[in-house]
């Protein structure tokens, strides 16, 4: 137990933290971290490669200029940012466990992460709107979702990503820090620094909760709303074709919502638990393997993005 009060400074019984370490994955031995950094990189790479892939096919093709496709690359450049911040040192903790990270760097990582992830969050809502529209209002889509719409929703979703990621980052090293200094983590996350502070941080994660409510749940029921609305839209469709089409339009959105929030809901919605290997497998797959998803399930399957894609490479597309 950290024998720290900070409202005794007369006999200060600490030593103030000024760096941490990532406990990560460092339980596994050497092989079996090998192993992790191999198929991390490989992941890791392949998520730059095909976020690369989308944004030029999009930037490159004047039939992709339109609003799903302009969410889309926006998300892209988003997921690849996201990444960023979190794999290089991941994959370098890997390999030598016991690296430190300064305090300022711990909160600049933080801040990336929770401005990216929310970005995302709610990039997925406007994605989640715009399929909403052109479903349901298909007449008026062109102008609903005009040039100025799409640009305002997406400045709106990195306002909410950079508000709240100034906010957290603010609440958790405003606390003092001191004697325990190993993040039981592979990345600076608002929790497992918190259960390093060695002050009372009940407020601090009740607000925490808070937002997090705010910024998942709150997509969460656009979206099912979204769906609810395009789902009764469709099954009054008259042409099986129809119904088809519209559907598969949907499909990648929707399994790309279903693994991002169900892994972030089930890390930040849940009660405090004790299990944090548990919490970082789980972590692995919205900050590893959803970002890859993401270009993958949505575009990599869409046939007017291979279309783009085969037009690119000097191929003829299939009818």
């Amino acid at each position: 137990s950290l024998l720290c009060s900070t409202s005794a400074p007369a006999k200060p019984n600490f030593t103030v933290v000024t760096h941490f370490t990532f406990e990560g994955f460092s339980i596994f031995g050497w092989q079996h971290r090998l192993i992790l950094f191999v198929v991390f990189l490989v992941l890791y790479l392949l998520t730059l490669a095909s976020n690369a892939i989308i944004l030029t096919v999009i930037r490159l093709n004047r039939q992709l200029h339109t609003p799903m496709y302009f969410f889309l690359s926006i998300l892209s450049m988003s997921e690849t940012c996201y990444t960023v911040a979190i794999i290089p040192r991941m994959l370098s903790s890997l390999l030598s466990p016991q690296q430190a990270i300064s305090i300022p760097d711990c909160a600049t990582q933080l801040f990336f992460y929770l401005t990216f992830g929310i970005n995302n969050c709610f990039l997925l809502t406007a994605m989640g709107y715009d399929r909403y529209v052109a479903i349901c209002n298909p007449l008026r889509y062109s102008v609903v979702m005009g040039k100025r719409t799409c640009i305002q929703l997406a400045s709106g979703c990195w306002s909410v990503g950079l508000s709240t990621a100034i906010i957290q980052v603010s609440s958790v090293f405003s606390l003092p820090f001191c004697d325990a200094n190993v993040i039981s983590h592979f990345f600076c996350d608002i929790r497992p620094l918190m259960k390093l502070a060695c002050a009372d941080t009940t407020i601090k994660e009740f607000i925490t909760l808070l937002i997090s409510l705010c910024v998942l749940v709150l997509p969460m029921v656009l979206i099912f709303i979204s769906y609810v609305l395009i789902v009764s839209t469709i099954l009054k469709m008259a042409s099986a074709e129809g119904r088809k089409k519209a559907f598969a339009t949907c499909a990648s959105h929707l399994t790309v919502v279903i693994v991002h929030y169900g892994c972030t809901s089930f890390i930040y919605l849940k009660p405090k638990s004790q299990n944090s290997l548990q919490d970082r497998l789980i972590s692995v797959t919205y900050t590893v393997i959803t970002p890859l998803l993401n270009p993958v399930v949505y575009s990599l399957r869409n046939k007017e993005v291979k279309d783009a894609l085969l037009r690119a490479l000097g191929k003829k597309p299939s009818s």
